[in-house]
């Protein structure tokens, strides 16, 4: 089992930016994502990428906002957050799956960070 660890949430303007980090335990060659879960709300999928960091996956409320990237010598994902809104809102999951292939389906990871918390204020 793999344990993953975000760190880089806060509060922030609306307009602003955050960058998420989520660190491994171990050299992983499995593709990785980024989940939110609202106040209320089901955990949704943000942004996936494989192993080798080339066709990334996002949601479309996303989309040309957020960029996901990983540096796999650090054992680390990234989430690079720009022009957030308040509905950016929510605590934001990296997740891990077996296999090199990204998915949006929560159900296709098996391993998960403790979360983060990102607060965008109008």
């Amino acid at each position: 089992q793999e344990q993953l660890v975000e760190s880089g949430g806060g509060l922030v303007q609306a307009g602003g930016s955050l960058r998420l980090s989520c660190a491994a335990s171990g050299r992983t060659f499995n593709a990785m994502g980024w989940f939110r879960q609202a106040p209320g709300k089901e955990r949704e999928f943000v942004a996936a990428i494989p192993w080798s960091g080339s066709r990334t996956v996002y949601a479309d409320s996303v989309k040309g906002r957020f960029t996901i990237s990983r540096d796999n010598a650090k054992n680390t994902i990234y989430l690079q957050m720009n022009s957030l809104k308040p509905e950016d809102t929510a605590v934001y999951y990296c997740a891990s799956k077996s296999g090199g292939v990204p998915s949006a389906s929560a159900s296709a990871y098996n391993d998960w960070g403790q979360g983060t918390q990102v607060t965008v204020s109008s």
